[in-house]
């Protein structure tokens, strides 16, 4: 089924899950899109079924937190970063709840982990205003680079380059096999005093940049020409939080939750606002994501996921 403003528009909560006792900080659906796994403030980590629709299994780190979450190719496993103690990078088998391997390196919160979409090679940015390259076989940095302000940064979907958001104002893109060379591309942006850049995703296609910030509009960029080709407001952020926001998996429509609990979708190429969903979430949603491979997205507030599908198939 292909994705259209009329189909966008229909889309409905299917089910609410309170599996939390505190803020959900982020969730990922693995690459098969068979289940999502969140972490939360109340240091637990949930993997989700979504072809049944109901949480499998949690699992806690009650010693270091949890705070950023991806999968990695193996559905079984996953990087976290933490928010208690360190700042180390910890690899997690799912499977038997056990450390394969630690990634020490940064001294200040990691802001940005990205995992590469087809090799071991994953992606992190701090607080401490490095970004790291590392692999998931060494417990050794791969590539360090340091830069002038907090980072934002994610692989490209052919896992060739990796662009990395700076101060605010730049995108930076980097050649994975040259980076040490420094970047191929800087696309300085209008800087904007209001708000910060929070997150930094490419298209599925590849052509297009999604900056999200913690003020009340998103940016798409062209991932070429770094030409900002729309700028999406009208969404409620006025206690400038981190709000998630994504492409489906067409590369076609952005959406991005709010502070009131809607989500509001756009048409990528037109710009224009196609639909505001209202899932009654409670506060803000923090985490919105679409399910790589089926007709169903995910979004989270405080702590309470929801899971939308299209009023048709309820």
């Amino acid at each position: 089924m292909k994705l259209t403003d009329n189909v966008l528009r229909s889309f409905r909560v299917a089910k609410v899950f309170r599996e939390n006792s505190d803020k959900i900080n982020c969730f990922d659906f693995s690459p098969n899109g068979e289940t999502v796994i969140s972490s939360s403030d109340d240091d637990s980590i949930v993997l989700y079924d979504c072809q049944e629709g109901k949480p499998k299994r949690t699992l806690y780190s009650k010693k270091y937190g949890v705070d950023l979450i991806r999968y990695t190719h193996a559905a079984n496993t996953v990087v976290y970063s933490s928010n208690k103690i360190d700042d180390t990078i910890r690899y997690l088998s799912l499977h038997d709840n056990k450390y394969i391997r630690y990634f020490p390196g940064h001294t200040k919160r990691v802001v940005a982990l990205s995992m590469s979409p087809v090799d071991d090679t994953f992606i992190s940015g701090s607080l401490d205003k490095t970004i790291r390259l590392w692999d998931l076989r060494s417990p050794n940095c791969q590539g360090l680079m340091h830069l002038q302000g907090k980072p934002v940064c994610s692989f490209d979907p052919e896992g060739l380059i990796f662009a990395a958001g700076v101060n605010s104002e730049m995108v930076k893109l980097y050649d994975l096999r040259s980076f040490d060379k420094g970047p191929f591309a800087t696309f300085k942006m209008q800087y904007d005093r209001t708000c910060e850049w929070t997150g930094l995703k490419f298209s599925n296609d590849g052509k297009l940049i999604l900056i999200s910030t913690n003020g009340g509009f998103i940016r798409l960029i062209d991932a070429f020409k770094g030409a900002v080709l729309h700028t999406f407001g009208g969404y409620n952020n006025s206690k400038a939080v981190t709000l998630e926001a994504s492409f489906t998996p067409d590369s076609q429509f952005i959406m991005i939750g709010s502070e009131d609990g809607k989500i509001h979708v756009w048409n990528g190429e037109s710009g224009m606002k196609v639909a505001v969903l209202d899932g009654k979430h409670t506060g803000p949603i923090t985490c919105l994501q679409f399910n790589p491979k089926f007709m169903t997205f995910a979004s989270a507030c405080s702590n309470m996921v929801r899971k939308w599908a299209l009023s048709s198939s309820e």
